[in-house]
């Protein structure tokens, strides 16, 4: 939007934004985004209401509760026979966020400082969306690291509000319900005091200790105000589970917290030690499963108490491997992994990435599974496992491959290795299955396979990059966040050809 439009927009909503009565709880501290001394300011809250979709375009999911959609990691939602037509067909666009780069640019901001590798991974941290996006009645939820959340029509990408609750990167996927919008907020850097510490004893440093303001926010879902926050000292980079009336997250100081999802108030912490990094919990049948790094351990907690079940691990599990890795759970059955047992390899460091299954009751271990040895890759270098249908479908950036595994025996079905995976490496996102088909965001690409043999049905380039994004699908659209800072929209039947649209 032209500078010129974008302000005679804001004056025309500011009669109606000024005049909005905000009754903050006074838990809640200023709010910067909705500061009365300057309420058009590059951070305030911008709410356009003409955007909002009509009563007929409010399809889709009701709410989101779970990073990747739910707690097996398959963020697939079909719409009835009587829906609108554009969402049964699929729409197009590509809505540009704060700090849009260019998605036909193959080269990242930063690649000239740090080289490709390394300037890939850095503009998901701190440019783009590291994570895909939340759809709930016709609304497209975003969070990116240029520390704003959105909200955009599903049908049009028209923009309906945007706000930055505080100055921190903004890494997950908003969970949304009852009319209100939850955030996680963390940075993935260490101070020098932590650095140190770290030196000292690794089990008493902490991940965005000292950096910015890590929490968690609540937003109005309708219009993007901030309704409370809950203050953590380490980094809440990984998004809250919810379930039971809680939000349930990890911290990068080796918290786990439940927070009441209508106060913000805490219902419970337990300590376990390590740092929290991009694993998401996840819950299930009043069981709350979490994972963490440097102590290297994957936990189940009562969800009514925060009293610890069991805790297993992965063998030689490395660098933030577990704390990485969302673990999925379906059936009875959690499905983790994490790059493991680091080893030089003609003079390169190499890891191997292994997948392993538990009883979600015990703990006890069903099955390990090594997908092979490759060359460390930056930042994240684990992949997100989904479970459906009896099967597990999991990524390897360092060998950039996927796997088709069975959840009850860990036979593979098969392997796909990603073209043109680029020097960071592929394979982050969890694949999204729909009506017999799956999908996989990885690179610049969007990949349509065959479930039972992995065979390539159809493609579609995008430009950007997909981090440790799943495919978010409703109806015929495909919904997608991206490092280069964008949401995109696309048919499902431009991905798969074979689609077919319901009449």
């Amino acid at each position: 939007m032209p500078i010129r439009r974008f302000r005679l927009a804001t004056s025309m909503l500011g009669l109606a934004v000024a005049s909005a009565a905000w009754a903050a709880p006074l838990s809640v501290p200023h709010d910067p985004g909705n500061n009365p001394l300057d309420p058009f300011g590059p951070f305030a809250t911008v709410y356009f209401p003409r955007n909002v979709p009509a009563p007929a375009d409010r399809v889709g999911p009701k709410r989101w509760t779970h990073a990747y959609g739910g707690p097996n990691h398959n963020a697939a939602f079909a719409v009835s026979a009587h829906a609108p037509a554009w969402i049964r067909k699929g729409v197009s666009w590509n809505f540009p966020e704060a700090r849009a780069w260019p998605l036909t640019d193959k080269r990242p901001f930063g690649a000239r400082i740090y080289g490709v590798k390394e300037a890939l991974p850095v503009q998901t941290q701190f440019y783009g969306n590291a994570l895909g996006v939340s759809v709930v009645g016709g609304v497209v939820y975003a969070e990116s690291d240029d520390t704003f959340a959105y909200a955009v029509n599903a049908r049009t990408g028209r923009l309906i509000w945007r706000a930055s609750p505080v100055g921190n990167n903004l890494m997950g996927n908003p969970l949304v319900n009852a009319n209100r919008v939850y955030l996680s907020a963390g940075s993935v850097s260490f101070n020098f005091a932590n650095v140190t510490l770290y030196a000292r004893d690794p089990h008493a440093a902490g991940r965005g200790k000292d950096i910015d303001y890590n929490g968690v926010y609540c937003l109005n879902a309708h219009n993007g105000k901030l309704l409370w926050y809950f203050p953590t000292a380490g980094d809440a980079m990984p998004t809250p589970a919810y379930a039971y009336g809680s939000l349930y997250i990890s911290t990068g100081d080796g918290n786990i917290y439940a927070i009441s999802a209508r106060t913000g108030h805490k219902r419970w912490v337990t300590h376990v030690g390590g740092i929290a990094n991009m694993s998401s919990p996840a819950a299930w049948h009043h069981r709350v499963f979490v994972s963490m790094s440097v102590i290297p351990d994957l936990y189940a907690l009562d969800a009514r108490t925060g009293r610890v079940l069991w805790k297993a691990s992965i063998p030689g599990a490395a660098n933030t491997g577990m704390g990485d890795v969302s673990p999925a759970v379906r059936h009875g059955i959690v499905v983790m992994d994490a790059v493991a047992d680091p080893r030089l390899v003609d003079g390169h460091p190499t890891l191997t990435t292994i997948v392993r299954a538990y009883n979600a009751r015990t703990g006890k271990v069903l099955w390990t599974h090594n997908m092979g040895r490759g060359h460390k890759v930056p930042a994240f270098k684990g992949g997100v496992p989904m479970i459906i249908h009896g099967m597990v479908y999991v990524g390897s950036p360092i060998t950039s491959d996927y796997e088709a595994i069975n959840a009850r025996t860990g036979h593979v079905a098969w392997t796909w290795h990603v073209p043109n995976a680029g020097p960071a490496g592929a394979g982050r996102g969890a694949p999204t299955y729909y009506q017999g088909v799956l999908y996989i965001s990885t690179g610049p690409d969007v990949y349509a396979l065959n479930p039972k043999t992995g065979q390539v049905l159809g493609h579609r380039h995008i430009g950007g990059r997909f981090g440790i994004v799943s495919p978010t699908i409703v109806g015929g659209t495909i919904y997608l966040g991206n490092s280069w800072d964008w949401i995109n929209a696309l048919p499902v039947k431009s991905v798969n050809p074979h689609f077919q649209v319901r009449p």
